[in-house]
């Protein structure tokens, strides 16, 4: 049975390859993004690939962008929520419209996404919602007060959920990624490309989560590339 996958948050790096992947597993893939110009792009190479513009934290637009989906390929069957929106400023320098769009975006953004997802997925056979979280979802990070309250806010919203709906077939999991991700067709300045997650191969390990067996649901995975220093 084909799935229905929507990617919440898609730009040239990560979100762009969950696109792929899925694709390539045989889903039909939905690309929420702010602006439509990329994910118009990406959907062009998909072989079943919808791009649909939406701000997440807008709930109507987050409701008209999952009725669009559910025309065009059905039921969502998996979401992944990998949209985040903040200024990397410390307390001082952080003013209070920035903070509000960053847990708009991360965590309202998140619920809002989730609710609709998650009210397909529990009428039908289950399904899977995956987070996309960082380092800074489990210790704050000095100088991102907006990013790492998001990021913490929607680590718990995951957790939440994991123990609300697993029961009802719909496996939650969060996905911390604790590192850099390997920049798409840039140089990696004074780093080598060992030091950072390799986006694809980040993509491959959010498929498996999609693919585990019931008896076996992962909650949290840590993501990093192998350095010495670890």
């Amino acid at each position: 049975m084909t799935r229905t996958a929507v990617v919440a948050g898609v730009g040239p790096g990560l979100g762009a390859s969950l696109a792929r992947r899925f694709d390539a597993e045989g889903c039909d893939v939905a690309l929420f993004a702010r602006s439509p110009g990329f994910i118009e792009e990406l959907a062009g190479e998909l072989d079943s690939g919808l791009a649909a513009t939406v701000d997440v934290s807008d709930p109507e637009a987050v409701r008209e962008g999952f009725e669009t989906v559910r025309e065009r390929f059905g039921p969502t069957d998996v979401l992944v929520f990998n949209a985040s929106g903040a200024s990397w400023t410390g307390l001082l320098d952080t003013d209070r419209e920035g903070f509000r769009d960053a847990l708009a975006v991360g965590v309202e953004g998140a619920f809002h996404c989730a609710q609709e997802a998650v009210s397909d997925m529990v009428e039908n056979d289950g399904g899977t919602v995956l987070f996309t979280g960082a380092t800074t979802s489990v210790r704050g990070r000095e100088g991102a007060v907006g990013f790492s309250a998001a990021k913490f806010g929607a680590r718990g919203l995951a957790e939440s959920m994991a123990r609300e709906l697993g029961p009802r077939g719909v496996h939650v999991a969060h996905v911390v990624v604790d590192g850099g991700i390997l920049p798409p067709g840039a140089g990696t300045g004074d780093r080598p490309e060992h030091e950072y997650l390799d986006p694809d191969a980040m993509a491959q390990e959010y498929w498996n989560l999609v693919e585990q067996d019931r008896s076996t649901w992962t909650l949290e995975l840590d993501l990093r590339p192998h350095v010495e220093s670890f």
